[in-house]
């Protein structure tokens, strides 16, 4: 009988970069994975929606790259972030990288939208230190109209993560007309209230800095005539968490 031996494990990438203080603790080698099943109105990179678009690559390839700048990012207090694209439509090889760092003795984290979150396994999330988790919107309509998807997804993965006492950043962008309902935010900032793994909620203005892509990709740009948020608004919805005992940042 002849045996079959698995071949390494693969993943379909973008591309990797170093990062201070926007994902996660510290110095970050940041991981870009292709493929994401949401489409979000404000998606800064939607050249990573398509795994097909990826570059195949090994853990092996994966390590060798972190290796470089290990000392760099150990020394700077930061460690290893894979975001996307949704890490999370790709676990297993989520899953491979986080744990070859955490045996590395590097800080892990993934940034998500939940929506994957049942595929993400136990040992997947022993092996992630920190979670920063993207939730959209509070209300259903306007989540299903601003990202295509469903919010129960997410705050079933969130309970879970608080459940499993995994640390939690909250990740949450204000767009103006769509995100900035007053009762929309207070029913979210409650809700993260409730939860003790959440550490910190980024208050995340809309840019449009993606614009340049989506033209680049011949893609309309949908809220390309959408305004940026104010300083009082910002400040109001910084206010509106803060109220429920949330460090907010």
């Amino acid at each position: 009988m002849s045996t079959v031996t698995a071949g390494p494990v693969t993943g379909r990438i973008h591309s990797w970069d170093l990062s201070t203080g926007v994902d996660g603790p510290g110095t970050r080698f940041v991981l870009f994975v292709n493929g994401c099943p949401l489409r979000c109105l404000y998606c800064a990179n939607p050249d990573t929606w398509h795994m097909r678009d990826g570059r195949q690559v090994t853990v092996d390839e994966v390590m060798a790259e972190i290796d470089k700048y290990r000392p760099f990012i150990s020394a700077a207090g930061g460690g290893v972030t894979i975001t996307g694209g949704e890490p999370l439509l790709q676990p297993a090889f989520t899953g491979a990288v986080l744990r070859r760092c955490k045996g590395a003795g590097l800080h892990t984290a993934i940034d998500t939208s939940g929506l994957l979150g049942a595929r993400a396994t136990d040992d997947l999330l022993a092996d992630t230190d920190l979670v920063l988790l993207d939730i959209k919107s509070f209300d259903v309509t306007t989540y299903r109209k601003l990202t295509g998807g469903s919010l129960t997804p997410t705050l079933n993965f969130a309970t879970r993560l608080d459940r499993l006492r995994t640390r939690i950043w909250i990740r949450y962008v204000l767009v103006p007309g769509w995100t900035d309902d007053p009762e929309s935010v207070d029913g979210l900032a409650s809700f993260l209230g409730g939860l003790g793994s959440v550490e910190r909620v980024d208050i995340l203005p809309f840019h449009k800095l993606g614009a340049a892509k989506y033209d680049a990709l011949g893609l309309p740009f949908p809220l390309r005539d959408t305004p940026v948020p104010d300083a009082a608004l910002v400040n109001r919805v910084r206010g509106q968490f803060h109220e429920h005992g949330l460090t907010v940042h």
